[in-house]
């Protein structure tokens, strides 16, 4: 893997301070937004870039909610979020907008997904290993529902799995319903 690694910088937010780095694979942009002193095995929330819910607040899904619970947790267990550029489950910002535009005809997210011909999720998880190998992290506290995320994360011990529920509404009931029963996620 050829990766470029920035230099740290300070990051205060309105969750608290931490510590950012970021990761160029390619032509993607990672970032780990992290407390300067981790916890000996740390809570990591790995999560997906979507610009709709993390910074526009979209009720379509439980983006956005679990960004800021993360957040909040590394904050308060000098934990860490591992933010992963894959945009729409890896299809792009311009096709996720296509698969909404399904949806809103009636498609669920995977049917939306397979007609503009991508699998349910296109998502993969090789840069968190490299980035917990980066920090020297051997074991964490995963914070997901997303048995993929477990089952991808190799080299290192997940001692345990914290999950990461938000309250639906009736925006995101199905969408999340279909990741429960289609995906597997443990919501």
């Amino acid at each position: 893997m050829n990766i470029d690694i920035s230099d740290v910088a300070n990051l205060p937010s309105k969750f608290g301070d931490f510590k950012v780095k970021a990761f160029k694979e390619g032509a993607k942009e990672h970032l780990v937004i992290y407390k300067e002193t981790l916890d000996d095995i740390p809570i990591v929330r790995v999560h997906s870039e979507c610009l709709t819910g993390d910074a526009i607040g979209s009720m379509k899904c439980d983006c956005g909610e679990q960004l800021d619970y993360a957040l909040k947790m590394a904050q308060e267990t000098n934990g860490m979020v591992i933010y992963l550029r894959q945009e729409g489950r890896n299809i792009g910002l311009l096709n996720k907008i296509n698969a909404y535009a399904l949806q809103d005809k009636g498609l669920n997210t995977i049917e939306a997904n397979h007609q503009l011909g991508f699998n349910a999720d296109e998502r993969t998880y090789e840069m968190v290993t490299y980035i917990l190998h980066h920090f020297n992290i051997k074991k964490i506290q995963l914070l997901t529902n997303n048995p993929a995320k477990i089952k991808s994360i190799s080299d290192v011990e997940i001692v345990k799995r914290i999950p990461i529920i938000m309250k639906s509404n009736q925006h995101n009931k199905d969408y999340l319903g279909v990741k429960k029963d289609e995906m597997g996620h443990l919501i």
